[in-house]
């Protein structure tokens, strides 16, 4: 029964996370577009529309490995247990440096005179 369970709720989260990345992917596109057809700051709009993007794949990629956590509750072997745990490493490496990348980008970039150590602007 608990194996029944268990495997239900896996398939449960991975549902979800296939629904929030074919969300996030819908809006990407949608936003790719907008950005293509806005005059004025389409690197700005770019830029948003990848740190949304990403935001979305970090949530999914989160509902996966908490599956791949499930999963290995109940895997019958050790070849099995072996699989789901390289899996749920690649995908752990996947989210630390996505994660890394939006946090990295998701940084306001001022071309304030004030904010530059010299009080020089900056080409």
């Amino acid at each position: 029964m608990f194996k029944g369970i268990a495997g239900y709720l896996a398939l449960g989260l991975e549902v979800v996370a296939v629904l929030m990345i074919a969300i996030g992917g819908a809006q990407a596109a949608f936003g790719t577009l907008r950005a293509a057809v806005v005059a004025g700051r389409p690197l700005g709009l770019k830029k948003e529309v990848w740190l949304r993007f990403g935001m979305w794949l970090l949530l999914g990629l989160e509902f996966e490995l908490g599956a791949d956590i499930i999963r290995t509750a109940i895997s019958p072997t050790w070849l099995e247990i072996g699989q789901l745990g390289a899996i749920a490493v690649i995908r752990t490496f996947l989210n630390f440096f996505l994660e890394r990348d939006l946090e990295k980008y998701a940084a306001p970039v001022s071309t304030d005179i004030a904010d530059t150590p010299t009080g020089r602007r900056v080409a």
